[in-house]
């Protein structure tokens, strides 16, 4: 495996890292895996705030990527840091108040080209944002991961196109 400088890494970033980020950590990972990149990329996830540091997924959350046949272990929620765009180079903002804070964070011109809006990657897409789903129900969740989901692809076209 390579060095995890040598590694192209994946930065998935939602409000509270306990709902949509985790999810799409998990599903880019696993779809990175299919891709038969995993040693060459690296997938973690972040939030922008602090209320969940240290909590585990969403038990929804969980439960949406249980059914689809994803795993997510050992996951705590953290912040997103301004060191993490030295280390990422691909940053993927749920919606578009991450973006706009991930911007503001970001130490220079260069750090925020790495931001992207995650359905910005699906073609067929009907917004770019993935909504929260935590003050919803178990139906907002699956729709955050159909959402996901099909960004996915595209996601993994864009790191294929990038690795050396």
């Amino acid at each position: 495996m390579a060095g995890m400088a040598d590694l192209f890494t994946i930065a998935v970033v939602c409000t509270g890292n306990i709902c949509r980020s985790p999810i799409g950590e998990v599903v880019i990972r696993d779809a990175i895996a299919d891709a038969g990149l995993t040693d060459r990329v690296r997938v973690f996830s972040a939030g922008t705030g602090d209320w969940h540091l240290g909590e585990d997924a969403d038990h929804r959350a969980l439960a949406v990527l249980s059914e689809k046949g994803h795993r997510l272990t050992d996951h705590r929620a953290r912040r997103f840091a301004a060191g993490d765009f030295t280390d990422a180079d691909l940053i993927l903002a749920l919606d578009q108040s991450h973006v706009d804070t991930l911007l503001r964070l970001a130490p220079d011109p260069g750090a925020q080209e790495k931001v992207r809006l995650l359905r910005s990657f699906d073609p067929d897409r009907e917004d770019d944002e993935v909504a929260d789903p935590y003050y919803g129900d178990r139906r907002d969740f699956e729709i955050s991961y159909a959402e996901i989901l099909a960004a996915t692809p595209g996601v993994v076209a864009h790191v294929r196109e990038r690795l050396p």
